[in-house]
């Protein structure tokens, strides 16, 4: 007897731009162009969420709230859809870890271990939340300073100027770019060995001035 040979598997095309698929109507919630993807983020959501002892309409409620959550924290892009459903799943494990630590009829082992996690998970959430402003931009300080002229024999301080007493002086308001200081030009001390020109007195004496120029005879132009 021949044997039959076994049915072959379907094989699965799958389009990675398909214009149908990238209307972004649901952008809001996962922020992806596709809402293939859009749909697998608040599927994934909907799923974290603790649903056991809740009817119907209250899984209803609790998965709508969710979805409010993730059109809240607006992804722009994957990423950021990705990190809001994670928010969310963080914020409703730890609100049930922290809801079953305060249950009377446990141990003192369980309390700790739910305080425990409960930790953890809000711990996390943190560190989502640092990522998330990171990722957008914020928690950054950029500061750009333009237009400072330093001339010569001045100094520039670029930045908050301190007083002597504390805090900030009046005059860091009104120049916030730069505070030039300058510092006044000094007299040049002279040399002891340097040859001095003789300084005429009253009366009729003569004085010798350096060696390149000869005596001069006051008494001549009186």
């Amino acid at each position: 007897m021949s044997k039959s040979k076994p049915a072959s598997k379907p094989i699965r095309h799958i389009v990675a731009k398909d214009p149908k698929l990238e209307s972004g109507e649901l952008k809001s919630i996962g922020g992806s162009r596709s809402d293939d993807w859009n749909n697998r983020v608040a599927s994934d959501t909907a799923q974290v969420l603790w649903l056991k002892n809740s009817d119907e309409e209250e899984k209803t409620r609790q998965i709508t709230a969710a979805i409010a959550g993730l059109i809240g924290i607006a992804p722009k892009d994957e990423l950021e859809g990705m990190m809001a459903a994670q928010l969310i799943a963080a914020h409703s494990a730890s609100m049930e870890c922290f809801r079953r630590a305060m249950i009377g009829e446990q141990t003192f082992v369980g309390r700790n271990e739910n305080l425990s996690q409960a930790n953890k998970l809000s711990r996390t959430f943190a560190m989502l939340l640092d990522a998330l402003n990171r990722h957008r931009g914020k928690g950054q300080q950029k500061v750009t300073v333009e237009h400072v002229h330093v001339h010569a024999g001045g100094q520039a301080i670029v930045g908050a100027v301190g007083t002597p007493g504390g805090g900030i002086g009046p005059e860091s308001e009104e120049q916030p770019h730069a505070k030039q200081i300058a510092h006044a030009p000094e007299q040049a001390m002279r040399c002891e060995d340097e040859e001095r020109e003789s300084v005429s007195v009253g009366g009729d004496e003569q004085r010798a001035l350096p060696a390149s120029r000869g005596p001069v005879d006051r008494r001549a132009k009186g």
